[in-house]
């Protein structure tokens, strides 16, 4: 690390986003003094209890791991008291912090967030951006207070989000995006050269966790909606319609073009190499790819392979 001596800090985060943040600090020369992230929790195929990424990477780096139940556990917040952290870094936790755990650092409690605050304020800004048809998010270093996103800026960065750029393929970006922000919004804190700046009063927006229920394709929406929906739930939880009773999960959209469909919404209009085109409310709604239930994500040429899907088949939602 050059310039400004090392920071002692407490890094709070659970999955894929997180990941670099930490890492980030690490190669910065910062002091790691302890990683808090989620229990164990089922995964996989087979259910069985597994660390979170973050856990994995603390674990690959020798840090000691924190994992409670709840953060208003007050044995956990005596710990953290214990490890006097200069600052709580956050990115992605998953809980909401008690003021009595905001109140341990020397420095700040700051957050990693995955907007460009106030927009999108909450657990998934980063779905709710593409579902919302936005060509723009970015990365917010805040000052956590005990609102929801609600603390002074410290650092913001945009970043575009590409026409038909999936969840998965955004994500990554804005994890390394967000590493970038905190190790120079660190260093510049320290420093002296920025300091926190309230949230502007207007522009703000919300952005809740993903309900499972949404995944369901309702073809009575615009087909811009639609798209949408499929690029923000790829690759999971996986948008999907019904058809032979089964669930039929639709990624890749497109949109054609064309004239408003007059068949009724969910109406397969054509299948074949260039994918499965369905009436959607307002126009037509192009699929690249399928997957059902226990098979493999496929193009939809070879899906028809094995399961043609004849033009003026209803699809339900």
């Amino acid at each position: 690390m050059t310039g400004a001596p090392p920071l002692r800090i407490v890094f709070m985060g659970t999955p894929e986003f997180a990941v670099p943040s930490l890492e980030a600090l690490l190669r910065r020369g910062h002091r790691v003094a302890a990683v808090v992230t989620q229990p164990d929790r089922p995964r996989g195929r087979g259910r069985a209890p597994r660390p979170s990424p973050v856990k994995e990477a603390a674990t690959r780096a020798g840090i000691e791991v924190l994992q409670p139940e709840s953060v208003r556990d007050p044995a956990f917040i005596a710990r953290v008291r214990e490890l006097a952290p200069d600052f709580l870094v956050v990115a992605a936790y998953g809980q909401i912090l008690p003021e009595a755990l905001l109140a341990v650092p020397r420095r700040h409690p700051v957050n990693v967030h995955a907007s460009l605050l106030p927009a999108y304020r909450g657990a998934a800004p980063i779905q709710w951006a593409i579902l919302n048809g936005e060509t723009e998010t970015g990365i917010t270093l805040m000052v956590m207070d005990r609102g929801m996103d609600t603390g002074p800026v410290l650092l913001q960065r945009a970043l575009e989000i590409g026409p038909d750029e999936t969840f998965g393929e955004l994500l990554p970006r804005m994890a390394r995006l967000g590493a970038e922000v905190l190790v120079e919004g660190l260093d510049r804190l320290a420093a002296g050269e920025i300091q926190p700046m309230p949230q502007p009063g207007e522009g703000i927006s919300l952005a809740p966790p993903i309900r499972p229920e949404m995944a369901r394709v309702d073809w009575h929406t615009p087909a811009a909606r639609l798209a949408g929906l499929l690029r923000a739930l790829d690759p999971r939880p996986g948008a999907y319609t019904t058809w032979a009773g089964e669930r039929l999960r639709l990624f890749r959209p497109f949109l054609p073009g064309g004239p408003a469909p007059t068949a009724p919404p969910g109406t397969v209009l054509s299948a074949g190499a260039d994918g499965l085109v369905v009436a959607a409310a307002d126009a037509p709604l192009g699929i690249r790819e399928l997957q059902r239930p226990g098979g493999r994500r496929l193009p939809v040429a070879d899906f028809l392979r094995g399961r043609p899907l004849a033009p003026g088949t209803r699809l339900s939602p």
